[in-house]
């Protein structure tokens, strides 16, 4: 198979990375989780006491992805390791507005770019085949319906060892839709040359099939 990049868009708790980490092993691409990059943003935005100067935050910050064999992909944020406070509820509620700062934004995504411009990379975030990767080969937007989402959410929070509850889940995911939808900068939408792949009632295996057919059409 020729060396390709897919980008996969949708809203929150589509189920955008573990499908896409699934399609990355199948194919032997590499993942890059876009998400994690805004999240280790968000994590620093906090540790600073919620600080509005974002061109200070990024200029004295270190970003940069590993891969442990055991663990998976880690994020490295000014040479600490802090993947395993990313899924935290207060970095969850603040990263669409971490996220929507234009100096977060273009540090981002210049370094997806850089990462990408290899070839054989899958990401998936909320701007991928917008912004990201405009020329990838592949572009899949991922929907599922916010009950659902809610109700996924909370089970990779019990996972995890966070309380939580389906109905405060199902609002605070219908905000952050409106949030990435309607924000100014890179807003969540469909890329008109992407296909709707709506994730309800599916099961992981069924979904990661019909992307897998999707770059053997290509």
């Amino acid at each position: 198979m020729k060396r390709i990049n897919i980008a996969l868009d949708g809203p929150a708790a589509a189920g955008k990375s573990t499908i896409a980490k699934l399609v990355a092993s199948k194919l032997s691409m590499i993942y890059v989780d876009t998400g994690a990059m805004y999240r280790a943003l968000t994590y620093k935005y906090l540790q600073q006491g919620k600080t509005e100067d974002f061109d200070t935050l990024i200029a004295n910050s270190e970003l940069s992805l590993t891969y442990d064999e055991e663990k998976g992909q880690r994020v490295i944020l000014d040479n600490q390791d802090v993947t395993d406070y990313l899924r935290e509820n207060d970095v969850t509620n603040n990263v669409s507005y971490v996220a929507s700062k234009e100096p977060v934004r273009t540090f981002a995504v210049n370094k997806q770019q850089e990462l990408a411009a290899q070839k054989g990379i899958i990401m998936d975030g909320r701007d991928i085949g917008t912004v990201v990767l405009p020329n990838a080969e592949l572009k899949v937007y991922m929907i599922a319906s916010v009950e659902e989402r809610a109700i996924r959410r909370q089970k990779d929070n019990e996972e995890r060892g966070i309380e939580s509850n389906v109905e405060q889940l199902k609002q605070e995911i219908s905000d952050r839709d409106n949030y990435d939808m309607n924000r100014e900068i890179s807003p969540l939408k469909k890329a008109v040359d992407a296909t709707t792949l709506d994730t309800t009632g599916k099961n992981i295996e069924t979904v990661t099939n019909e992307i897998l057919k999707m770059v053997e059409a290509l």
